[in-house]
């Protein structure tokens, strides 16, 4: 184990790579390396959520075997013990000290952590008030003994930071007029089975998976987004956890996708139904609120930037919403500082895209 002093100089190296950037997945790959060098792990699944609903679609992993990825995420959100969403609990998390050693209260541990030997799991959560931005599951496979409370206290330490510095990255998404989608992304659908497995998908489909994760030589892409909606679903339907099986993810430039989840044919008790999910350019509104969330505007802030996108203009806006004129344009000064935009029609293109 390090000494106090060592882990202290750790914490600082972390910080400072912690800062929003425009490449969120190698900011995750730098942060991982320089965590393993202070709490070692042997496996690892890093992913962004929708900070509205929570639900994963961008992942960092390096796990035992991809193909029970579609299971191991099924579990993930089916398992109640050390779910990321559960109200109140703290950031970081062992899961052999959250069940005393019995890791078999983990519904995916015991259906398939236990397989590859897994003796314990750190779960990280970075949340702040504006939305869930992202969590993290380390894992320790045999002979390695579980996490100690001296490295969950050094993992607690750095969760603040990051969650800033994820946060920051979605902001950056928003500024980036980089013209990297010749064309907008069309609605495109995958049909997965009741187990996630793949059936059938849309032209359009290979062409945004390959951008959301993209593969590794001439790999064919893993639709790991539309497993986590899918999985949510299921997660939804078990009463687990009530939030909607949608996630809006950022694609290239200034273009996000919304994707979601929901079962297809007609209900039938005895047959467990396929799932499409659906994958589609994220509408103005829920553009705007991703926006507001990723930059930290204020309720009343966002309520402003919504009413810029109906065309009003002060007076209206003030009217609206029940404030003197001379409040609409201190509202636009604490935006204008937040986004770094300068004019009304700056910051419209940049929360709407061009």
């Amino acid at each position: 184990m390090l000494s106090r002093a060592e882990m202290t100089r750790a914490h600082e190296r972390v910080l400072g790579i912690a800062v929003p950037t425009d490449d969120d997945r190698a900011l995750r790959v730098q942060i991982l390396q320089s965590i393993r060098d202070v709490v070692p792990f042997d496996h690892y699944a890093w992913l962004l959520t929708d900070p509205g609903t929570a639900v994963g679609s961008s992942p960092v992993a390096d796990v035992p075997d991809l193909h029970e990825l579609p299971r191991l995420i099924t579990l993930k959100y089916l398992s109640l013990v050390g779910r990321w969403t559960e109200a109140g609990r703290p950031p970081v998390i062992s899961l052999h000290a959250q069940t005393k050693g019995r890791l078999q209260e983990s519904l995916v541990w015991r259906e398939l952590m236990v397989r590859h030997a897994v003796t314990d799991v750190a779960s990280v959560v970075f949340a702040d008030r504006y939305g869930c931005w992202g969590f993290l599951d380390l894992w320790r496979c045999e002979p390695a003994k579980p996490f100690m409370p001296q490295e969950v206290e050094f993992l607690s330490g750095l969760v603040v930071h990051i969650t800033a510095a994820l946060r920051g990255c979605q902001a950056v998404s928003f500024r980036n007029a980089g013209a990297v989608l010749t064309d907008r992304p069309g609605p495109a659908v995958i049909l997965l089975s009741p187990a996630l497995e793949v059936r059938a998908q849309t032209s359009e489909t290979e062409r945004l998976l390959r951008i959301l994760v993209p593969p590794s030589g001439g790999a064919d892409p893993v639709p790991a987004a539309a497993y986590n909606v899918a999985a949510q679903l299921l997660a939804v339907e078990a009463a687990v956890d009530p939030g909607p099986p949608t996630a809006r993810v950022h694609v290239a430039a200034e273009t996000w996708v919304t994707l979601r989840a929901a079962r297809i044919g007609v209900e039938d008790a005895e047959v467990e139904r396929d799932i499409a999910v659906t994958i589609e350019q994220t509408a103005p509104v829920d553009r705007i609120d991703l926006f507001a969330r990723s930059f930290g505007l204020s309720a009343r802030e966002t309520e402003v930037v919504v009413n810029l996108t109906t065309g009003a203009d002060t007076r209206q806006i003030a009217e609206r919403m029940h404030v003197s004129e001379h409040t609409v344009p201190d509202h636009l000064k604490s935006i204008f500082a937040k986004t770094g935009c300068h004019t009304r029609r700056s910051l419209l293109s940049c929360a709407l895209g061009r």
